[in-house]
């Protein structure tokens, strides 16, 4: 049971009248983007923000920090996330805020720290309605996959202990109006898992003329390339999801040599742990049987990144309810609407968190297709509409309280 908050406009009016302070933050955000787990200039900027709004934010491992809201009533603990940090692109927008330090914040999380900066603002200013505690976590090192396990490892869901967690991303791009939410439909994974191998090919040597004194590691190199492939093909089902691909292969530094060494780099996703430990063990598999078919040494590097994003069941209930009550009956769609099947073969770290507690998911469009955001995320011309700022403030803050709400400790009277 879910309860419907009849003043839950107050949330969305309040966001509003933050928009030109949250375009202020997206602006300075995006012009200074910084990599991996290393953002000074922008860790000090969201503290001096937090700070101006009588907040006191702590520091969470590299670059990363939390604030607490509430408290002041007995209840539970919700965490809601934003990420901070870029990407190494060179941008090619034309925006007058573009970044010119080689970083790009092409993923919008430069629009997802703004949001969470303007939900900080709203929650404090309604902190006496808290039934519960907000836990905010502004997290580095989401683009390499790092920053939420490393966060998670210096206590982000301790002290107090988290009980629930939510992230947003924006989307850009899509055939769906600027504005409009896309919510998770049901308690399941709805992005991959993200794998990483490197194999390294050790043959013999030879003058090109003289395969036959050689054992060719770019003639293993291919057939492994294929042989990998076989394993999506052959080895998992058709209603199964999984994807192997090869990013790199390299080796040899002239046309009349054949070379020692070759290499190859892939990586693998999909949307559960015993398929991801299948794919895991076939690629050694077959790398070593590849090997020893053309006698030469084969290695596998095999680095796991993060799990698949898990959504729970009642947590996505009280998304689609928080929503509907916050910008309309209309203001959304289900993510099978959008994308069949419902899931993105995309990977983000807030896996880390969806493993160790209940968690969701919200999508905001920031981008339409045929309004002039072309292009997808990840590219240097990518482009977010600002508008959606206070949406995604409102969306932040206000699923916090509904669901602290929703779980809402009652005293016992003796």
């Amino acid at each position: 049971m879910f309860i419907v908050i009849e003043e839950a406009g107050d949330f969305l009016g309040m966001a509003h009248q933050l928009q030109e302070k949250l375009v202020m933050y997206r602006h300075h955000l995006h012009a200074v983007p910084e990599l991996d787990l290393s953002l000074p200039r922008t860790t000090a900027y969201v503290k001096e923000v937090l700070e101006s709004m009588g907040l006191k934010p702590t520091p969470v491992g590299e670059s990363g920090l939390t604030v607490t809201i509430g408290g002041q009533h007995t209840g539970k603990v919700i965490l809601i996330r934003a990420d901070m940090d870029g990407l190494p692109i060179q941008e090619e927008t034309d925006l007058s805020f573009a970044s010119l330090n080689g970083n790009m914040h092409a993923c919008g999380h430069d629009l997802h720290t703004s949001m969470l900066l303007g939900a900080a603002e709203i929650l404090k200013a309604n902190e006496e309605q808290l039934h519960g505690t907000v836990k905010l976590m502004f997290q580095p090192g989401e683009e390499t996959l790092h920053g939420a396990k490393m966060m998670i490892e210096n206590g982000i869901l301790e002290n107090p202990k988290v009980d629930a967690a939510m992230m947003l991303h924006v989307l850009t791009g899509m055939p769906i109006p600027v504005g409009q939410f896309v919510l998770p439909e049901a308690g399941e994974a709805i992005s991959a898992s993200s794998d990483w191998f490197e194999v390294i090919i050790r043959g013999r040597g030879a003058h090109g003329a003289m395969p036959s004194a050689a054992v060719d590691p770019l003639n293993v190199a291919a057939h492994l390339h294929l042989a990998l492939q076989g394993i999506i093909s052959r080895e998992i089902s058709p209603i199964d999801n999984a994807v192997l691909t090869i990013g790199v292969m390299e080796g040899g530094n002239t046309n009349n040599v054949i070379p020692y060494t070759a290499r190859m780099k892939g990586s693998v996703r999909s949307f559960n742990a015993t398929l991801r430990d299948k794919m895991e063990t076939r690629i050694h598999e077959i790398s070593a049987g590849i090997g020893e078919t053309f006698q030469a040494k084969v290695e596998v590097i095999y680095t796991r990144g993060c799990p698949e994003v898990q959504t729970d069941n009642g947590l996505n209930r009280q998304m689609r309810t928080t929503i509907a009550n916050t910008f309309g009956a209309s203001s959304f769609i289900g993510i099978t609407q959008l994308i069949p099947g419902g899931k993105l073969m995309g990977s983000e770290d807030f896996a880390f968190v969806s493993q160790a507690v209940p968690s969701t998911s919200v999508f905001l469009n920031a981008g339409n297709t045929e309004e002039g955001y072309g292009y997808p995320v990840h590219h240097p011309k990518t482009m977010f509409s600002d508008e959606v700022l206070y949406k995604g403030a409102a969306a932040y803050a206000a699923f916090a309280r509904d669901w602290l709400e929703s779980n809402r400790i009652i005293s016992k009277q003796n």
